[in-house]
């Protein structure tokens, strides 16, 4: 049976954390936090998604990753028993044998990364686990929801959920508002703002520098600024309206630039058809390239688009800053309300508006000085965003769920 808190003076916190799969972004900060002071850390996983031949449906090909994601910390991958396993749907998580694995580990406390599958629904109304407090870490946010019917059923269900969690961690303002939005009160929520692995860009800067300019020359590209899409080629990331965005721009201002898609997705074919009937000549494409080579992407380009009309924060954006390239983002990003900072970080613009974009990148275009600048701007506020922060909030939130 699963126990509930021991106060115990110096007794390690055994900390149980559910995840869905291992995540590129997650993994190093899960590392670090395994050496921390006062908590025995175990990651029970729902899915071998990233570390096995399993096919990631927006990228519509199978996913490994190839920096570690297993090293430095405890886990266990727990069988996931859906038919169509995956973030897509309600049932895509089934994972019978994780609350037999979790009671027998005995943790003080469980740490969710999700609630909105069938497998974290159960272990919250698990009786085994009622003495035992909850803490949960999520992205989301209300940018992009509707009124109606399902929406109302949506925020009831949450609000219900969420008072089962003694503490909550908060990842950025669009996130707080969300969780308020929830029913949960000011005094269960703990900001640590969202992050990546800022060393591994760092440390990996002088490589990258020349790697970027074997990309360029690999590329055709010689002195144009280089504007980056970085991700799935779906719709929701909206990649078209950037070749819209583009089209519309003074002739002057797009010779002296480059579009450079990386990545893949259902709608390659499309944007490439697209930028044909555009008349865009200097639309580029990479193909999806794994983590080693990202700092190389990044330090290519000038300035990322991420023209999506949701995305709970961007991450993506955490990366490219990391080496000094700024963001355009629409108002739909998570991060846009922390990580871009309009003109002194990079741009915000209201989804689905290309002609938005379109200023925005004419802006940036237009006086490469000043785009330079706002990429040392943008390196240098993105070390605000940072593991020690999210691990601080973490400690806190143990420290008052486990006394509440």
């Amino acid at each position: 049976m699963a126990r509930g808190i021991t106060n115990s003076p110096g007794k390690l916190r055994r900390l149980a954390i559910v995840a869905g799969h291992p995540v590129q972004y997650i993994s190093p900060w899960l590392n670090e936090l395994a050496d921390k002071a006062g908590i025995e850390l175990k990651v029970f996983y729902l899915w071998d998604l990233g570390v096995s031949s399993a096919k990631d449906p927006g990228f519509g090909r199978p996913l490994q990753w190839d920096i570690p994601l297993l090293e430095g910390y405890a886990y266990q991958f727990i069988p996931n028993r859906a038919s169509k396993p995956g973030n897509s749907h309600f049932f895509g998580y089934f994972n019978p044998g994780l609350a037999s694995n979790l009671a027998a580990w005995r943790p003080d406390a469980i740490l969710l990364m999700n609630f909105a599958f069938l497998t974290y629904v159960l272990l919250l109304l698990d009786p085994r686990f009622w003495k035992v407090p909850f803490i949960f870490r999520g992205d989301s946010h209300n940018l992009s929801r509707t009124p109606g019917l399902k929406n109302r059923i949506s925020r009831l269900f949450r609000n219900l959920l969420f008072r089962r969690f003694g503490a909550c961690l908060v990842v950025g303002k669009a996130n707080y508002h969300y969780y308020r939005d929830a029913g949960v009160p000011a005094s269960k929520l703990f900001t640590g703002l969202h992050a990546v692995d800022n060393a591994r860009f760092i440390d990996a800067e002088k490589s990258a520098a020349l790697k970027a300019g074997e990309l360029r020359k690999n590329l055709g590209i010689n002195r144009e600024i280089v504007i980056i899409f970085v991700g799935k080629f779906v719709e929701v990331k909206r990649p078209l309206d950037l070749l819209i965005a583009c089209a519309q721009l003074p002739a002057h201002l797009l010779r002296t630039a480059k579009i450079v898609f990386v990545g893949d997705g259902p709608l390659k074919e499309t944007i490439r058809r697209q930028a044909e009937r555009l008349g865009l000549d200097g639309v580029l494409f990479l193909p999806f390239q794994n983590q080693s080579m990202l700092p190389a992407v990044y330090s290519m380009g000038d300035v990322l688009v991420l023209p999506s009309l949701s995305e709970t924060w961007g991450l993506v954006v955490n990366e490219a800053m990391n080496l000094g390239c700024p963001a355009i983002v629409t108002e739909r990003v998570g991060c846009a309300y922390e990580l871009v900072v309009p003109g002194h970080t990079g741009w915000v613009f209201p989804p689905g508006n290309p002609g938005a974009l379109r200023q925005c990148v004419e802006e940036a275009l237009s006086d490469p000085e000043r785009l330079h600048q706002i990429g040392e701007n943008a390196r240098r506020h993105v070390l605000q965003f940072s593991y020690d922060g999210i691990t601080a909030s973490l400690q806190q939130a143990l420290q008052h769920a486990c006394h509440a």
